[in-house]
């Protein structure tokens, strides 16, 4: 994966509210580059910065082809994607249904012997926003030591 300058808003989500919590926070990040008339360089994306049984924390936004002057302010940032080596799985359907997903990607990372970063970077194919949620397709990067 390249590093990708991305206009983001953090936020922590209970995994039974994680689509909502997402779009939400990409809804902000949407209305702020049209309102600033920037257009994204690629497609959604959100970076789990840590989960646990209850949930997750995670910045999600859009990347830009610069960072915008000035800096957004409030719950906006300007960060950047990760970057290195990392596996790619694709996820097709709804969100409800990553589960599964997520769970053959840990059993292969188990079988493989393969070190995993603590992190997850969700890149959103299809609009998130638009697309109906059976009809969504995820590409799943997951980040290696």
């Amino acid at each position: 994966m390249q590093a990708k300058t991305i206009v983001q808003v953090a936020g922590k989500a209970s995994w039974d509210r994680a689509f909502e919590a997402i779009q939400d926070a990409l809804k902000t990040v949407s209305a702020y580059l049209q309102k600033q008339n920037l257009t994204p360089s690629g497609p959604a994306t959100t970076i789990y910065t840590s989960t646990d049984d209850n949930g997750f924390t995670f910045r999600a936004g859009y990347p830009v082809a610069q960072a915008p002057s000035p800096a957004p302010t409030g719950d906006l940032a300007v960060g950047q994607t990760p970057a290195g080596k990392a596996l790619k799985y694709v996820h097709r359907g709804s969100y409800d249904s990553m589960d599964a997903t997520y769970e053959a990607i840990t059993n292969q990372l188990d079988d493989k012997n393969l070190d995993a970063q603590d992190q997850f970077v969700e890149v959103y194919v299809t609009d998130p926003l638009t697309t109906p949620e059976d009809k969504l397709v995820i590409e799943v990067f997951v980040p290696l030591r």
